[in-house]
């Protein structure tokens, strides 16, 4: 008995606390077409993926309340979206503008690339010039007193 009353309480704060729906008044009809369009166009700093209309995060539900309270006073969609990038940067839209940081994130694995491979061409060629002037190095690098015994020594084995 005593179980049941205490899994029949447990469950009533259960659904009353997932029962917990934003219940929101318009002024009209554009502004709630905006209000969706808004939330579902800016992104969750905390769930990165997430717009913040399917998050359930704290910052998410903050968010939703600051469009919905900037959307009240009158403001733009872009006013709400440029108050938003002011506040937490470029990430939260799903399409940030190109500016010099992210060229810079886009062009650099590149060039990094690009010279990662001119490097190695580079010592591939100075090691195969290396070998070559190794073997010609080694072939001229006899002196006349060495070059007159091996002579010598290429005679006597001639003359056998």
């Amino acid at each position: 008995m005593i179980k049941t009353l205490l899994f029949s309480t447990a469950l009533l704060f259960s659904v009353s606390a997932s029962a917990a729906i934003d219940a929101l008044n318009f002024s009209s009809p554009q502004q709630e077409d905006d209000y969706h369009a808004l939330t579902q166009e800016l992104r969750c700093p905390q769930c990165q993926n997430n717009n913040i209309a399917d998050s359930n995060a704290v910052i998410a539900v903050d968010m939703r309340g600051k469009v919905f309270e900037l959307l009240q006073e009158g403001k733009s969609k872009q006013d709400v979206v440029q108050y938003m990038v002011d506040r937490y940067g470029n990430f939260v839209t799903y399409d940030p503008p190109l500016t010099p940081a992210t060229m810079i994130l886009w062009c650099a694995p590149i060039l990094f690339i690009l010279l990662g491979v001119l490097v190695l061409f580079r010592r591939k060629r100075s090691q195969s010039e290396q070998v070559s002037h190794a073997t010609e190095s080694a072939t001229n690098v006899l002196t006349e007193e060495q070059q007159n015994r091996l002579n010598t020594l290429l005679n006597k084995e001639n003359d056998r």
